[in-house]
Order: C-alpha cells, then structure tokens, then sequence
C-alpha cells in the first residue's frame, strides 16, 4: 500500500561497541505485527547466543500511529525499548521496526548508560536507512483513439503517473495511476485531448 509518509527503504543493519558490549542493531520495514514477529524470530535465530534482544516498532503515520510496541527484553524497565521507540518518533517515520542485539561485554552500564546506548545504536540506523516517500494516487480508466496513446505515455513520464495496464480492440483503453497531487493537470490533459476518463469509485487507489 502506497503511504504519503516515511518508511524505510530497505533492511539495515549497523553495529557499535560501548564498554566492551555489542550493539548491532537492524531496522526493517514492517506493515504488521506478524511482519514484527518474524523479523523478532529472525534476529533469534541469528543470534541465539545474545544477551539481549530489545526492539520497538511504529506502524502507521508518524504522530498518530495505528500501533506501536516495545519491549526490554530483561533489560532494566525504560532502558532499552523506550530510548529506541524514543528515536523512532523523533525521526518522523512511519512503518519501522528497530531491534537492538546486545552481547555483554562483562562491565555493567548503568540505567543511564543503557539508555544512552540503546538509543544510540537505534540512532545508528535510523540516520543511515534510505527513505521513501510514496504519495496516494487515483485509479483513472481512460478510453482513446490510438493516436492519443503516445501523447498519454508521455504525459505519465513527465508527471510520475503509472500506466498500468493497456488494451486494444476498436479504441485503446488504458488504466493509470495518478498521483493526487497531479489530478488538475491529468484532467486538463484528458479534456484538451477529448479522452474519456472515469475514476474507480474507490479514488484513493493502493498498491
């Protein structure tokens, strides 16, 4: 489903040390909590041998999130997944999860210490991952002479329209996916080319 909000490119995964510990954190682009469980399952799976495995995540738009979770993972209660959903929030994105792996380098870190280090490994990934933005489109069904399917190509090209799909019989007709902020110029576009165009009934199109 295409969001108009931030959400990770893609999976990322960085390391630092604090006081001889092991940070590696990893950031994953989810869109459900069963998304969050295998990717929880994964980081078990390859690091069976960790002390800690602490994480928060965030799904939905940033500021009002459809769901958010966290979890310590025996660490010290606030020291671990509040701090990573703490930076979560604070980097405006949406759809995320952040895990932390911790392997214990044998000195104690204190609440504060912990605290510092957890966020600072969420920090790690969180200003590295690539960002993407997707913006709603509309569904636009259009009927054409076969002429005008050039002029169309063109005009998705240089709008960030998506021609969908295309058929010929006595006439083209096309589906296209119209970016909401683009809707005034695909109208004028159509109207100046006499196509006939019609919107799905439901006009915020997903992906």
């Amino acid at each position: 489903m295409k969001k108009d909000y931030p959400v990770p490119a893609s999976y990322l995964e960085r390391e630092t040390e604090v006081k001889k510990s092991r940070f590696i954190a990893r950031i994953a682009p989810v869109g459900s909590r069963d998304e969050v469980k295998g990717w929880l399952e994964k980081a078990h799976q390859d690091h069976p041998d960790a002390r800690h495995i602490c994480w928060a995540y965030q799904i939905g738009r940033p500021g009002s999130a459809d769901e958010a979770g966290m979890n310590d993972d025996g660490e010290p209660s606030g020291t671990a997944g509040k701090p990573i959903l703490n930076v979560i929030q604070h980097k405006d994105m949406g759809d995320v999860l952040v895990m932390v792996i911790r392997y214990f380098g044998g000195i104690k870190l204190g609440a504060g210490g912990l605290v510092r280090a957890y966020a600072g490994a969420a920090e790690s990934v969180l200003s590295e991952v690539g960002r993407i933005v997707h913006k709603p489109v509309k569904a636009a069904n259009i009927t054409m002479g076969f002429a005008d399917e050039q002029p169309l190509r063109h005009w998705c090209d240089v709008n960030a329209a998506e021609l969908e799909s295309i058929s010929y019989g006595s006439s083209v007709t096309a589906r296209v996916l119209v970016p909401e902020d683009q809707m005034q110029t695909f109208t004028a576009f159509c109207d100046s080319h006499k196509l006939n165009y019609s919107f799905d009934r439901d006009q915020s199109h997903s992906e």
